[in-house]
C-alpha cells in the first residue's frame, strides 16, 4: 500500500469516527430538515394560493402555525391533560383487576378440569390478591412515573428543540441556498445528478409527512367516534394519543389500544373487548383504505423493513431514532434506489451484458 493510499485511508476512518462521535447532533439535524420539508411545503402551498413572494409566503406560514398552537393549547391541551392525568390513575386499578378476573378464571379452569388444588403452585407463585395487586399497582405508579419524569432531562430537552426549530427556519428562509452546499460536498461529475436524488428524498419526505398527518387525522377522529358510541370514559384523551402514536407505526397503534382498553375494563370486560376489536378496525381501515388514499404518490415502505428500520435507529440513536426512523427509511429508500440501483448495479449489469 502506498502512503498516499495509506493516508487515505486514515482519513476516511477518523472522518467516519468523527461522523459516529456527532451521532446525536447530526440526527438533531436531520430532525431540523425534515421539519423545515414541512415548513417548505406549507409555504410553496401559501405562494401558490396568495401569488407571493417567499418571505411574505413564509411569515404568513408562521403566523398561521402560531395561532393554530394557540388554540390548540387553549382548547384540548387542557382536557387532554387532565383525562390523561386521570388516565394514569385508573391504569393499576385497570391492571389489579385484570390479574383478579385472570386469577379467577384460572380457578374456575382448573376445578372443570383437574380439581380445586391442580393450580396450587400457580396460586402461589401469584401470590395473594391483595398483596400481588398492592404491588402491581405500586409498580406501575412508580414505573408511570419513572417513564413521564421528564424533569432531569427537561433543560436538555429544551435547548435541543430550541436547535431544532431554529435551524428548520433557518433552512426554510433560503432551502437553496443549503441544498447546493450539500451538493457542493460531492465531487463535481456527480453534482448535478446528486442535486436531483435529494429533491426527489425532498418529495418524498414531504407526501410522507402529509400523508401521514392526514391518516393520524382520520385515526383520532374515528377512534373518538367509536369510544364515544361504546360509552368509554377519557374520549379526547385516548383518540389523541390514537392520532399521536400513529405516527410511530407497528409499536403506536398498539401502545394506543392499551390505555382506552384499561379504561373500559374497570366498567365492563365486555367494553374491554369491544374496544380491542374497534382499534383493530380503525387500525385495518388505517392501513388499507386511508392510507392507500392519501398516500399514493408516497414512497411505500414494506412492514417487515419499517419494522427493522425502527429497531436499527433504535438501537443506534435511542428514543429520537425512533421517531425519525420512518423519514430516515423513506430517504435512505430513495437514495438506495437512484444512486445504489440506477447509478451503479444498473450500469454495471449494462456492461456485464455487453461482454
Amino acid at each position: 500500500m502506498r502512503f498516499g493510499q495509506a493516508l487515505g485511508l486514515i482519513a476516511t476512518a477518523a472522518a467516519l469516527w468523527l461522523l459516529w462521535s456527532l451521532r446525536e447532533v447530526l440526527l438533531l439535524v436531520f430532525a431540523a430538515v425534515v421539519l423545515a420539508m414541512a415548513l417548505c411545503t406549507l409555504v410553496a402551498l401559501v405562494r401558490e394560493r396568495l401569488r407571493c413572494g417567499r418571505p411574505l409566503a413564509l411569515l404568513v406560514t408562521l403566523v398561521g402555525l402560531v395561532l393554530v398552537l394557540v388554540v390548540v393549547a387553549t382548547t384540548v391541551v387542557p382536557p387532554f391533560l387532565d383525562q390523561f392525568a386521570e388516565l394514569l390513575r385508573k391504569l393499576p386499578a385497570a391492571a389489579a383487576l385484570l390479574q383478579s378476573s385472570l386469577r379467577q378464571a384460572l380457578d374456575q379452569i382448573s376445578q372443570m378440569l383437574y380439581g380445586q388444588q391442580a393450580l396450587q403452585w400457580l396460586q402461589q407463585g401469584w401470590g395473594s390478591s391483595s398483596e400481588s395487586n398492592g404491588a402491581l399497582a405500586a409498580g406501575l405508579g412508580s414505573g408511570l412515573v419513572r417513564l413521564l419524569g421528564l424533569a432531569g432531562g427537561l433543560g436538555s430537552g429544551l435547548i435541543q428543540l430550541l436547535f431544532v426549530l431554529v435551524v428548520s427556519l433557518m433552512i426554510t428562509a433560503q432551502p437553496h441556498a443549503y441544498r447546493e452546499v450539500a451538493v457542493l460536498l460531492v465531487p463535481s461529475f456527480y453534482r448535478r445528478r446528486f442535486r436531483a436524488v435529494l429533491l426527489l428524498c425532498g418529495e418524498a419526505l414531504s407526501s410522507w409527512m402529509g400523508g401521514l398527518l392526514i391518516s393520524s387525522l382520520c385515526v383520532a377522529v374515528l377512534a373518538g367516534i367509536g369510544l364515544s358510541l361504546l360509552g368509554v370514559k377519557l374520549v379526547v384523551a385516548n383518540a389523541l394519543l390514537a392520532g399521536l402514536l400513529n405516527i410511530i407505526p407497528n409499536i403506536g397503534p398498539t401502545l394506543s389500544t392499551v390505555f382506552p382498553m384499561a379504561v373500559a375494563l374497570l366498567d365492563s370486560p365486555w367494553k374491554a373487548l369491544a374496544v380491542l376489536v374497534l382499534y383493530l378496525v380503525v387500525q385495518h381501515l388505517e392501513s388499507y383504505v386511508i392510507t392507500p388514499s392519501v398516500m399514493h404518490h408516497q414512497v411505500n415502505l414494506l412492514p417487515g423493513l419499517t419494522l427493522i428500520a425502527q429497531f436499527v435507529f433504535t438501537v443506534l440513536f435511542g428514543p429520537l431514532g425512533l421517531f425519525l426512523a420512518l423519514p430516515m427509511a423513506v430517504c435512505l429508500q430513495v437514495v438506495l434506489r437512484e444512486v445504489l440501483i440506477h447509478d451503479v448495479l444498473d450500469p454495471w449489469k449494462q456492461r456485464r451484458l455487453a461482454w
